[in-house]
């Protein structure tokens, strides 16, 4: 067994390297699509949001100084520094469980994780301020729980969790797992704490921190828990495998194949009745773990599900692999005693898919295109060039009368009008503004009124990309007297023409543009869900309609469900379009 002070070197070393080489990272490639739409929780912050709580918009104010800094580095910076504290909580965890070894393998598992190294420690979304919360709340109930006697400090810890455990619900919403497990725990192994009034304090400021969210959710018709609602009901198509296959496929890669591998034969050892962890701390992990696990798994079987919501779950998974591993007979060989071969190949891997990434998004290695392979590295790249180009057209423009000055940027869906909004918007101060159901454009529902209306007479510009195109024509050809193509600016990478850019010139609105600013932002209408739910029939029934929404959801990352239900709205407003927009025949 190493000693404790080549342990604690080598830890000092790990949180020093990842962190350097995390901040390399932030810096290096453009935000995602995801990370440029939470960059406008910071700049419009909120109670609450469409899409998740306020957490990671606080932390992007935080780390930014309110946006005052506010590079690809600098927002990715809150990322950076809670990735790296969620590193040595993980350690402390597995010091705590068993001995500064079992922290230290913790450490390395999380640090070789793809979600723990990259989506919670590199990338700015929720997971990166719920993963340390919850890191922190899981580390205060395995200080308090097991005590049966209840001491003052064992009091103190577990008010503390109530307080973290909010905050980590602050980030997203299951987090509540965390909460729901500690029930579990208390209820099945140690009643007492239910006498102990610190047990009811950390319930209630666990309440009372997320009551905002829940002031937020009734003032807007609780838009943000149906959203997630919709996302996770289980649609009426029935078993699907190819869900349950691609959820499961995601999982060994978000977490690592070497780290999965590693946590099913420490499972194994569990269910065999091993014993090289303590059977209280035991319980809690499995209790605050599995039934996240379960539930999500679950779901995969009937929709669509997204990977890295079970991704918290692993987090106990890697606990008790870690403690596992540090079962003395577990490491024969003396020279690898400090990071055990199973360890060195799983962080191996993440460094050649790491690098590999980078340099396919930075400098497009494997040309995908040329094979007519959808490039999802094309996400985090093109951006900075696209808003390089589009300011001095817009200058040509407006100084030759072409368009009015301070005309906004229109466009159909949350992304990519954060990404404009960003990489163009941002550095030639021109609005952004997303038309459209709410389910397509999200938070740019409020910031379409914290921005004002669009007055009768105006211009706008909108920007069509060759991979994600939508007809101008069709969207605002009813809205503007004139659209007119302006230009097409072509993104480069290397010597490949990776994406070209159709600008149009939408010229003279014809009526004031008046953004909604009701109580509800969008309650369904009663009426709507029949015929609602014959498109989505006719959509599923048709599976060449599928595959090709299938591949479409791949490229842009969003769930096969969530793109079906928009092709049926687009369908449905199709069907009532001479209803609700007037003056259309003439570009239909």
């Amino acid at each position: 067994m190493p000693s404790n002070r080549k342990i604690y070197l080598a830890l000092f070393i790990l949180l020093a390297l990842s962190a350097v080489v995390r901040g390399f990272i932030a810096g290096f490639i453009e935000l995602g699509n995801d990370e440029v739409y939470y960059w406008t929780y910071a700049k419009f912050p909120a109670l609450s949001h469409f899409d998740h709580p306020p957490m990671v918009g606080i932390v992007i104010q935080f780390f930014t100084l309110n946006l005052y800094l506010d590079s690809e580095f600098f927002l990715r910076f809150a990322s950076v520094v809670l990735g790296t504290l969620s590193t040595g909580m993980m350690f402390l965890i597995g010091r705590h469980i068993k001995n500064p070894i079992t922290g230290f393998y913790a450490a390395l598992l999380f640090t070789a994780s793809f979600y723990g190294f990259i989506l919670s420690g590199v990338f700015i979304l929720p997971d990166s301020p719920q993963v340390f919360f919850w890191l922190v709340t899981l580390f205060f109930l395995l200080k308090s729980l097991p005590d049966r006697e209840m001491t003052t400090e064992s009091r103190n810890f577990l008010f503390y969790a109530g307080v973290t455990a909010g905050l980590a619900l602050l980030s997203k919403y299951h987090s509540v797992f965390l909460v729901a497990g500690t029930f579990i725990y208390l209820l099945l192994y140690n009643r007492n704490w239910f006498r102990a009034k610190e047990t009811y304090a950390a319930f209630f400021i666990f309440i009372l921190l997320f009551f905002p969210v829940v002031f937020w959710n009734i003032e807007n018709d609780f838009i943000s828990f149906t959203f997630h609602e919709n996302r996770v009901w289980i649609t009426e198509s029935g078993f699907q495998p190819q869900y349950f296959l691609t959820e499961i496929a995601g999982q060994f890669f978000y977490n690592n194949p070497v780290n999965v591998v590693i946590i099913i034969v420490a499972m194994i050892a569990l269910i065999r009745r091993k014993q090289f962890l303590d059977v209280s701390y035991r319980r809690i992990i499995l209790w605050t773990s599995v039934p996240l696990f379960a539930i999500f798994i679950s779901f995969s079987l009937f929709r669509s599900t997204l990977p890295h919501w079970t991704g918290p779950a692993y987090l106990g998974f890697i606990l008790i692999a870690a403690a596992w591993l540090a079962e003395p007979k577990r490491s024969t060989d003396s020279r690898r005693k400090l990071v055990p071969w199973p360890v060195a190949i799983s962080l191996g891997f993440l460094l050649f898919i790491v690098v590999t990434a980078i340099g396919q998004i930075r400098y497009g290695w494997i040309s995908l295109k040329r094979d007519k392979i959808d490039d999802v590295s094309l996400d985090m790249y093109g951006w900075r060039q696209l808003g390089e180009k589009f300011a001095p057209m817009v200058k040509w423009d407006e100084e030759h009368f072409l368009i009015d000055k301070g005309s906004p940027i229109l466009t159909f869906r949350w992304f990519p009008a954060a990404n404009f909004d960003y990489y163009l918007g941002r550095n030639i101060n021109k609005p952004v503004y997303a038309l459209g159901e709410l389910e397509r454009i999200h938070k740019y529902y409020w910031i379409n009124q914290l921005r004002g209306d669009i007055k009768k007479g105006s211009d706008a510009y909108y920007i069509a990309l060759s991979d994600d195109y939508e007809d101008p024509i069709a969207l605002y050809g009813h809205l503007f007297e004139m659209v007119l193509p302006s230009d097409t600016l072509f993104i480069t990478r290397g010597h490949d023409t990776v994406r070209m850019a159709f600008i149009f010139r939408l010229v003279d609105l014809k009526q004031d543009l008046i953004f909604n600013r009701e109580k509800n932002p969008a309650p369904r209408k009663a009426e709507k869900a029949d015929t609602l739910s014959y498109f989505l029939n006719q959509i599923r029934s048709d599976r060449q309609y599928l595959d090709l929404l299938e591949k479409r959801s791949v490229r842009l990352k969003i769930s096969l469900d969530d793109l079906i239900r928009e092709e049926a709205i687009k369908m449905y407003q199709d069907s009532k379009l001479k209803l609700v927009l007037p003056d259309t025949n003439h570009w239909k």
